[in-house]
């Protein structure tokens, strides 16, 4: 059994996290079927699910990482926009209000939830078209890169800030620990 970490994700940031941590890790990004919509907790650990037993499936004897991170809005789920158009209508939604960023996290067979709670400024339809121009949106859920430019769209946070990244390391380690603390 290789010691190393399989992630199901071809997220950047994920990626870039694990490497800031100095966790060895290989890449199986899994192409899965995602829900959409319901509790956003469920959903992202459903979601976390699917992806790793994708790829465990694939790569038996690995100890694999699930995540998927969602943004939600009085119950609604904000996901990746598909288009500047559908940017902009997230932004709006989330101007001047305070959303969760919630991740389902599954390591091997142990599994949990993070949320981070974001609180937009209001944003006036200059600073949108500013950041919608930017492209930064793409790929991110809720439309934003709090590590990037869409860090002038928030007010605030309360929680990991690495969740809103794209992966909740204190969740992480506490699911497995042994990932940055070797065992005897």
């Amino acid at each position: 059994m290789s010691a190393k970490l399989l992630l199901a994700s071809a997220s950047p940031q994920r990626r870039a996290i694990l490497e800031q941590l100095g966790v060895a890790f290989d890449v199986a990004a899994q192409d899965v079927e995602e829900l959409a919509a319901g509790d956003p907790a469920q959903v992202a650990l459903e979601n976390a699910r699917r992806k790793a037993r994708s790829a465990a499936d694939a790569h038996p004897g690995r100890l694999v990482l699930g995540c998927d991170t969602v943004v939600a809005l009085d119950g609604a789920i904000y996901g990746k926009p598909e288009s500047e158009g559908r940017a902009r209508e997230t932004l709006g939604v989330l101007a001047g209000r305070t959303h969760d960023v919630v991740s389902g996290l599954v390591v091997g067979d142990r599994q949990a939830v993070s949320t981070t709670r974001v609180t937009f400024r209001p944003l006036t339809t200059p600073m949108v078209d500013w950041y919608v121009a930017t492209g930064e949106w793409e790929g991110r859920a809720g439309g934003y890169a709090i590590q990037g430019r869409g860090a002038a769209l928030v007010r605030a946070i309360e929680g990991d800030y690495l969740n809103v990244v794209g992966l909740p390391v204190a969740t992480l380690l506490d699911l497995a620990p042994e990932l940055v603390t070797p065992t005897a």
